[in-house]
């Protein structure tokens, strides 16, 4: 494990970690698409296109989770049932490919708050498939909230940690507030644009708004980002920023916790587009926007 720092980076005291490409990835954390989401399958593309753009990429195979940690934010009979293939997952299938994958997947998050907290800056986790997991039901392509598991894991460890969770995926993230108001608040601050943002929404609004959604973390010692890609206007399931948008918005992201010194571990999220090219695409940009 690595050891968790308790004490936000400058934006000067890393500068190596500041523009590094850090990635946590391994074959173990993809699965074959299921159910209409491609999310299951797309980490290994997205890699293969990060690498190709930085071979410089650094990668980390991910410490996979514990049933214990899963349980910290789910009811102990759903983890073991879906893991065991006694209930469908997120996707509403009993593929054991998915369910071997799903430790890794979540635990990619925690491998990479936890190398964020280490060295400061961003760290990508190319995974997704969290925020709809309620504490007793997947549903909505997710099937363990990815979000919770890595806060509950970090608090565990150190109790006096700060965790913000900023959720720009298209879709309100009605399940992580569902295990927030089992498990409580403390320690751990919420922000899903999908409560208020919608198709048609006013896109310059909303990029004006991203300043008060980090003004919101400003305390956080880490801040857990869901760099979703539904939010793109030609996303089928989502849609109100064009590509220019939607690239600005991770760029204030970013820059905006970069001033701050708070380190930032981020997944993908949603994104449904066809091809699959289109969405890796959009990952491809916020990768970019990482590292300034």
């Amino acid at each position: 494990m690595l050891p968790i720092a308790r004490r936000k980076t400058t934006p000067s005291s890393s500068p190596r970690a500041a523009k590094a490409m850090r990635v946590v990835y391994s074959e173990a954390m993809t699965a074959p698409p299921q159910g209409g989401s491609p999310s299951a399958g797309k980490p290994g593309p997205v890699v293969a296109a990060w690498r190709a753009a930085w071979p410089a990429l650094q990668v980390r195979p991910p410490v996979p989770v514990t049933v214990e940690q899963l349980c910290r934010a789910h009811d102990r009979d759903y983890v073991e049932d879906v893991l065991a293939l006694r209930r469908p997952n997120g996707f509403g299938t009993l593929n054991a490919e998915v369910a071997a994958s799903l430790r890794y997947t979540n635990g990619a998050l925690l491998t990479a708050a936890r190398w964020a907290l280490q060295d400061g800056g961003a760290v990508a986790a190319p995974v997704s498939g969290f925020h709809h997991v309620c504490w007793a039901r997947g549903g909505g392509f997710c099937t363990f909230n990815g979000l919770m598991v890595a806060a509950l894991a970090l608090r565990a460890d150190a109790p006096g940690l700060q965790v913000g969770i900023l959720d720009y995926d298209y879709h309100y993230g009605d399940g992580t507030e569902d295990i927030l108001r089992r498990v409580g608040r403390t320690g751990i601050t919420h922000v899903t644009a999908g409560a208020d943002w919608h198709r048609g929404a006013d896109a310059s609004a909303f990029l004006d708004a991203i300043p008060e959604h980090l003004a919101t973390l400003a305390h956080c010692d880490l801040v857990l980002f869901q760099a979703g890609a539904d939010p793109h206007i030609e996303d089928p399931l989502g849609g109100f920023l064009t590509t220019t948008e939607l690239q600005r918005r991770d760029e204030l992201v970013f820059q905006g916790l970069r001033a701050r010194g708070t380190p930032v571990a981020w997944d993908l999220a949603g994104g449904y587009q066809k091809p699959l090219a289109k969405v890796v695409d959009i990952h491809v940009g916020t990768m970019r926007a990482s590292v300034g």
